[in-house]
């Protein structure tokens, strides 16, 4: 048994009870809430994560500030930098112990959603090779185009699956392995979860054009949220802090990286991966916008919460500077603007 199996295992139970019970037997429908119950269980793991990284990046400035009086000293730099952590209640893993508990969690999500008979099913690896087989076999019997996408290893599961929901004529040659009762139902609001969407014209307007152009929803939704979401996590820029000006030039190319890669793997894997995706960004978008208005506020540098009125008042310092050094100046300008009056 492999490492993520003891995750995935609870997950992909918890999934096909979802499925078979609120699920109302839509495996859309049980992608949607399971994956919503995922993320709120984790919440408080990312609302940790984000209020500590928050807190070091308010007291980066005082850190490089340190760090450039005690840069030949490494015993001192070391007490000063513990000494402002204690001061400011800043733990410095604080930020990546929370990330560390996730990511485990959100890889399995991924692996229960592509392995079904594994994890929802419950199948044991020797009944899953025989199933792949048969659909490998029984596809190739039936003389049509085989979809090379459907053949990759990590979808195979879920290929195999959907194969069989659709041809249950042909489930005599999964007997004792697969029963009618253990086939998932994969459409929901029209679209069929099992297929993967294709730009190919041939499947767009062929016979299978009822299946192939709902499913060019999808890769659209998802761009549109991997967008947003990212946008919306994108950290603001502190004049006095350069590492969040490098960590939002980053973030910009991910803006636009990232909807790419959700297009691309789009048409590469399952609806139903896609829409699992699309759950989590939707559910990111609203996290994010919570976040924003609570934890970032509240955290946020002193010094970039005053910067737009320091901003506004600079030139009125600079004049009041140069009136102190010149007061003839300041008469001067006085008595004139006075006789312009006159």
């Amino acid at each position: 048994m492999k490492i993520l199996d003891y995750i995935c295992i609870p997950l992909g139970k918890f999934l096909y009870f979802i499925y078979n019970t609120v699920g109302l037997h839509y495996y859309g429908l049980a992608i949607i809430i399971f994956t919503i119950v995922v993320k709120l269980v984790l919440l408080p793991l990312t609302l940790k994560q984000y209020k500590s990284t928050t807190k070091m990046q308010a007291i980066q400035p005082q850190l490089q500030e340190i760090q450039k009086r005690y840069k030949n000293d490494k015993e001192k730099l070391n007490q000063e930098m513990m000494k402002l952590y204690q001061e400011n209640g800043v733990n410095p893993a604080g930020g990546c112990l929370p990330l560390l508990v996730q990511m485990p969690i959100l890889i399995s999500l991924y692996w229960v959603i592509v392995q079904p008979l594994k994890f929802m099913l419950g199948k044991t690896e020797e009944q899953i090779t025989k199933i792949v087989e048969a659909f490998t076999t029984a596809l190739s019997a039936t003389g049509a185009a085989v979809d090379k996408n459907l053949m990759l290893s990590t979808i195979k599961e879920l290929s195999a699956l959907n194969f069989f929901n659709d041809n249950r004529n042909l489930l005599d040659k999964v007997s004792g392995l697969l029963s009618a009762d253990e086939l998932i139902n994969f459409n929901f609001l029209g679209l069929h979860l099992g297929r993967t969407a294709s730009y190919s014209t041939e499947k767009l307007f062929g016979p299978e054009a009822y299946i192939y152009l709902p499913l060019l929803l999808l890769p659209i939704i998802g761009v549109i949220t991997t967008f947003l979401s990212t946008k919306l996590s994108m950290p603001k820029k502190n004049p006095n802090n350069p590492q969040t000006g490098m960590a939002s030039s980053m973030s910009n190319s991910m803006m636009y990286m990232g909807p790419v890669m959700t297009l691309i793997f789009s048409f590469q894997l399952p609806a139903g991966v896609v829409l699992y995706w699309i759950a989590g960004y939707v559910f990111q978008i609203f996290q994010q916008l919570y976040i924003n208005k609570t934890i970032l506020k509240k955290h946020e540098p002193v010094e970039t919460r005053k910067e737009i009125k320091e901003g506004t008042s600079d030139a009125a310092k600079m004049t009041e500077q140069i009136l102190e050094k010149n007061p003839s100046k300041g008469t001067n300008n006085k008595n004139s603007s006075k006789k312009k009056k006159k």
